[in-house]
């Protein structure tokens, strides 16, 4: 995706993201253009807590939350490309899904790969595209917004 490459790992992902186990669905990052957009990647496990329901002896990852895993990643590229962002002071909010297609199953052992492009932003609001692959095989796609907004005093 660039040459402004920079992994990020799971300790760099949990500074700028609130989502904590069960819910964080982004294990590392691979590759970040500051204003194109982010690669980052799930390791799908059969210990995956969802898994007990959606299916019991038919494991299948359930499409919202790959919709979710690349609105974290998301997430992750716009507070990187921001030095006001503040992730304890700040948060990014799903405003709208469209376009959302899921083209196979995503199951325990596959490593997901979200590839986030962004389309625009403007102030606090940001358009992306997404799109999951496993084994280079679109999975998933989805455009998407969200703002930026201010957390408000705990």
């Amino acid at each position: 995706m660039s040459d402004e490459s920079k992994v990020i790992d799971i300790n760099g992902i949990m500074k700028m993201l609130p989502h904590r186990y069960p819910l964080l669905l982004v294990d590392r990052i691979l590759e970040i253009n500051s204003d194109i957009g982010i690669v980052g990647s799930k390791n799908v496990s059969i210990n995956e807590q969802f898994f007990n329901g959606h299916f019991p002896g038919h494991p299948i990852m359930p499409g919202v939350l790959i919709i979710e895993a690349m609105a974290q990643a998301a997430g992750i590229f716009v507070m990187s490309n921001s030095k006001e962002l503040n992730p304890a002071e700040h948060v990014v909010y799903f405003m709208s899904i469209e376009e959302a297609q899921f083209r196979k199953p995503v199951v325990p052992g596959d490593c997901l790969h979200l590839h986030i492009t962004k389309i625009k932003n403007r102030g606090a609001v940001w358009k992306m595209k997404g799109e999951a692959r496993v084994d280079g095989q679109r999975v998933a796609n989805a455009i998407f917004s969200a703002m930026i907004v201010k957390k408000e005093n705990e």
